[in-house]
C-alpha cells in the first residue's frame, strides 16, 4: 500500500534544528559585526599610510619618528601577543583545525580580543598580511564564547558553531558567503554534513549581510571583466597552470621555512621579531606605498597597469615590473608572516597570484598570442590558480575569485588551470598549507 504525504513527511514544526540554526544565526551577526569594524578601521589606515609615505618621501627627517612609532607598535604588539603567542602568531587557522581535532585548547575571550588589536596593531602599518586568517580565527572564538558561555550547548553542537563561526570569519572578510562555506568543508572538516553546512551557510550569509550594512553592496575586488576568453587562448592554460603549481610549490617550502630561520634569531625575542619587517618594510612605502598591506587597491591599480607602465623603460616595462613588484611582495610577504604576528596568508597570495597573472597576460599579448582585451582575463585566472594550489583548495579558489570579482564567466578557464596546478604541487609533493603549517607547529 502507497503511503500518503502525511505518512511520509514529519510533522509540522518538529523540526530538532531550531536552536542549531538561531544560534548560527547569531554567531554569524556577531562575526559580522566584530569583522566589519576591523575591515574598516584597516581600510581608513592604509588611505591614512597613502597620504604619510609620500610626505615622508618629500621629507626624510620624518622617517626618524615613524621608525620610533614602529618600535613602540612592535613592543605594544608584543606584550598582547606574548602571553598567548602560540595561539595568535600568523592567520590563526591552523590552531582553529588543531581546536576542532581536539588537539588544542584556546581562551575564547584572550585569543578574541588580542587577535582583534594584535591584527590591527601588525597589518595597519602596513605589513604585508591578510585579514582574512585573524577573521577566520575571531569568527570561530565568537563561535565557541557562544557554546561555552551563552547557549550552554553539547560537545557537538559546540563544535559546529566553532565550524559556522570559521566559516562566518571568511564569509565577512571578503563577502564572499558561498567561499566561506566551501572552505569550512574543503580546509577544514574535510566532510559535507548537511547539518553542518546548512548552520555555516546561515552564519555565512548572515555575516557577509552584516557587512553590506557596514561596506555595501559592491563585491569587496570588483574588476570589470567583460566577455569570455576566446577558444584559441584556452591552448595556454595548461602552461600557466604548470607554472604556477611549480611556484606554489616554492612558496610552501619558503614559508615552512620561515619558523625554523626565525628561531635561530636568539638575540631578539620571539614576540618582538616584528621590529624586522616593520622597520624593513619602510623603504618599500617610500617606494610605492600602494605595495604595503594586503592589499585590494593594490591588485586593482594591478589590474590597471597603472603600476606597471608608468616607467620609462616603454614595453619592457610590461615584463620587467611584474616580476620586480613579486619579488619585493614575495620576500616581504614571508618577512611579515614569519616574524611572529596576527594576520593572514589570503590576500597576499592573492597579490602574487595577480603579478604573475599581470606578467603572463603581457608576455601572451607581446608575442601576439592573444588580444590585449584578454589581459584582464588572464589575471583573473592566474589569481585564482595560485591562490587554488598553494591552499590545495580549489573549489574555494574558484568560488572566492568568483564572488570577490564580481564575474561568473571565466569559470571554466579558472578551473581548467587551478585544477593544473593543483595536481603539479600534489605531484611534487606539496599538501594544503594550513596543514603543514599545524604539522609543523606540532598541534
Amino acid at each position: 500500500m502507497i503511503k500518503k504525504a502525511t505518512q511520509v513527511l514529519n510533522p509540522p514544526f518538529t523540526s530538532n534544528r531550531i536552536g542549531l540554526l538561531f544560534h548560527s544565526l547569531i554567531v554569524g551577526v556577531t562575526t559580522g559585526v566584530v569583522v566589519s569594524i576591523f575591515r574598516w578601521i584597516i581600510d581608513h589606515t592604509m588611505d591614512l599610510l597613502f597620504t604619510i609615505y609620500p610626505q615622508m618621501s618629500r621629507n626624510w627627517l620624518l622617517i626618524i619618528p615613524y621608525g620610533l612609532l614602529m618600535v613602540i607598535i612592535c613592543f605594544l604588539l608584543g606584550k598582547i601577543t606574548g602571553p598567548y603567542l602560540d595561539n595568535l602568531v600568523g592567520s590563526g587557522v591552523p590552531q582553529v583545525e588543531a581546536a576542532l581535532l581536539g588537539e588544542n585548547k584556546m581562551n575564547w575571550w584572550q585569543i578574541l580580543w588580542r587577535k582583534f588589536v594584535g591584527g590591527l596593531l601588525a597589518i595597519c602599518p602596513g605589513l604585508m598580511l591578510g585579514r582574512e586568517g585573524p577573521c577566520i580565527q575571531m569568527g570561530a572564538m565568537i563561535g565557541q564564547g557562544y557554546a561555552e558561555s551563552a547557549f550552554k550547548v553539547d560537545e557537538d553542537e559546540a563544535r559546529t558553531l566553532q565550524e559556522a563561526g570559521v566559516a562566518a570569519g571568511l564569509s565577512a572578510a571578503f563577502s564572499a558567503p558561498l567561499a566561506g562555506a566551501i572552505f569550512l568543508v574543503e580546509e577544514i572538516t574535510f566532510n559535507f554534513k548537511p547539518d553542518k553546512i546548512i548552520s555555516a551557510l546561515i552564519a555565512c550569509f548572515s555575516a557577509d549581510l552584516v557587512t553590506v550594512f557596514f561596506l555595501g553592496t559592491k563585491p569587496c575586488l570588483y574588476l570589470p571583466v567583460k566577455g569570455y576568453l576566446p577558444l584559441t587562448a584556452y591552448i595556454y592554460l595548461p602552461l600557466i597552470g604548470i607554472v604556477l603549481g611549480l611556484l606554489a610549490y616554492v612558496y610552501q617550502f619558503c614559508l615552512l621555512s620561515l619558523k625554523p630561520i626565525f628561531s635561530k634569531l636568539t638575540i631578539i625575542p620571539a614576540k618582538y621579531h616584528s621590529i624586522i619587517p616593520f622597520l624593513l618594510i619602510i623603504p618599500v612605502g617610500i617606494f610605492n606605498a600602494k605595495l604595503l598591506g594586503g592589499s585590494h587597491v593594490l591588485i586593482t591599480t594591478l589590474f590597471n597597469q597603472n603600476l606597471i607602465t608608468n616607467t620609462h623603460l616603454g614595453s619592457i616595462s610590461l615584463l620587467l615590473m611584474p616580476l620586480l613588484l613579486f619579488l619585493i611582495r614575495y620576500v616581504f610577504s614571508m618577512l611579515s608572516y614569519g616574524s611572529s604576528v596576527p594576520g593572514g596568508i589570503f590576500m597576499p597570495i592573492l597579490v602574487l597570484g595577480t603579478l604573475l597573472g599581470v606578467f603572463f597576460a603581457n608576455s601572451l599579448i607581446q608575442c601576439n598570442l592573444i588580444s590585449s582585451t584578454y589581459f584582464p582575463h588572464i589575471v583573473i585566472i592566474s589569481m585564482a590558480a595560485y591562490f587554488g594550489a598553494i591552499e590545495k583548495a580549489p573549489f574555494t579558489a574558484i568560488i572566492l575569485v568568483t564572488e570577490m570579482v564580481g564575474t561568473v564567466e571565466q569559470v571554466l578557464p579558472m578551473v581548467i588551470t587551478t585544477f593544473v596546478a593543483y595536481y603539479v604541487l600534489d605531484l611534487i609533493g606539496g599538501r594544503p598549507i594550513y596543514e603543514a603549517l599545524r604539522i609543523q607547529k606540532g598541534k
